[in-house]
């Protein structure tokens, strides 16, 4: 949910090109990649989990008390949300299970399984439940938000990028920005219902981040220099999902970024922190990375540090 800052809303669409197959390593060992899914699945106990039917109160959703600016930014989050199956048509894809993998990236992809699945259900009752809320609010009706997201869900999801880090990197970014952006506009809701799906929300997409920053720390710590360039790719041409895809996609998204005073650039400080975190002994490329993510971030991210 970003207005991504470095393309001009009416920017014309670039297909990313996907690399086949298995992502490249360096991989992680699988014992590292099991640890990150312990301790992720570690922070959502059962008792902590939230399904779509009983978690809120749809029946008292008073859509009145929202601004256009909020029900457009509703609208826009189910759009990204619902996408589910092509993010994780991406990580089957880059992550195969089957034998087009030696024996040793098959068991890492094993154990990232084990987080992927997990993390396609979570997300897939973050747009389920985007969706029942513009029903019950009276933004649009089940017939033609299934065929409108439907439309846009055909729509292929691709990455242009080779390693594996640069995946977790990606995710990373995006997740954190996914977090901010929840947090941001439930600061500015009045409607008691809507502010609960985005607690819930963002409280998911932290846990989310906090994996994905596991595995790139991992990743330096491990490989050092050797995914600092990867990482690096990412920033260097970011962009939110669905950005090339979405119609009216830049539009729409400096619309909800004013509605919600919101720039995913903010998410680059995270990074940071991660891989400060990671090194020990500083190297040039550490550091050139660090410099660079930091003047990624647009003025207004910066001057509000």
């Amino acid at each position: 949910m970003s207005t991504d800052s470095t393309s001009p809303p009416l920017a014309v669409a670039q297909v990313a090109v996907e690399p086949p197959g298995q992502a490249a390593g360096p991989l992680l060992p699988a014992a590292d990649v099991a640890d990150a899914v312990v301790s992720f699945m570690r922070s959502s106990p059962v008792g902590r989990r939230w399904d779509v039917e009983s978690a809120f109160a749809w029946s008292t959703v008073d859509a009145d008390r929202l601004t256009e600016g909020q029900r457009s930014a509703v609208a826009f989050i189910t759009y990204i949300e619902d996408h589910l199956p092509g993010y994780f048509g991406l990580y089957a894809r880059r992550f195969p299970l089957d034998e087009s993998v030696d024996l040793d990236a098959f068991v890492h992809n094993r154990e990232l399984y084990h987080f992927t699945v997990r993390w396609a259900q979570e997300e897939d009752s973050h747009a389920r439940a985007l969706f029942e809320y513009q029903v019950a609010a009276g933004l649009s009706d089940p017939a033609r938000l299934r065929i409108e997201l439907g439309r846009e869900g055909r729509k292929p999801f691709t990455l242009p990028h080779e390693h594996a880090v640069s995946l977790f990197a990606y995710a990373l970014v995006q997740e954190k920005a996914t977090q901010i952006y929840y947090q941001q506009l439930r600061a500015v809701v009045d409607e008691p219902v809507l502010i609960d799906v985005l607690n819930h929300l963002s409280r998911d997409e932290a846990r989310h981040f906090t994996f994905f920053a596991d595995l790139v720390e991992k990743s330096l710590r491990r490989h050092g220099d050797r995914v600092v360039e990867p990482i690096r790719d990412v920033i260097a041409g970011f962009r939110m999902p669905l950005a090339d895809t979405l119609r009216g996609y830049w539009r729409w998204a400096l619309k909800i970024a004013d509605t919600a005073s919101y720039d995913h650039t903010d998410a680059y400080e995270h990074l940071i922190r991660v891989v400060n975190r990671a090194v020990d002994a500083r190297t040039d490329r550490v550091d050139e990375l660090t410099r660079f993510v930091a003047a990624c971030r647009t003025p207004a991210a910066t001057q509000a540090r």
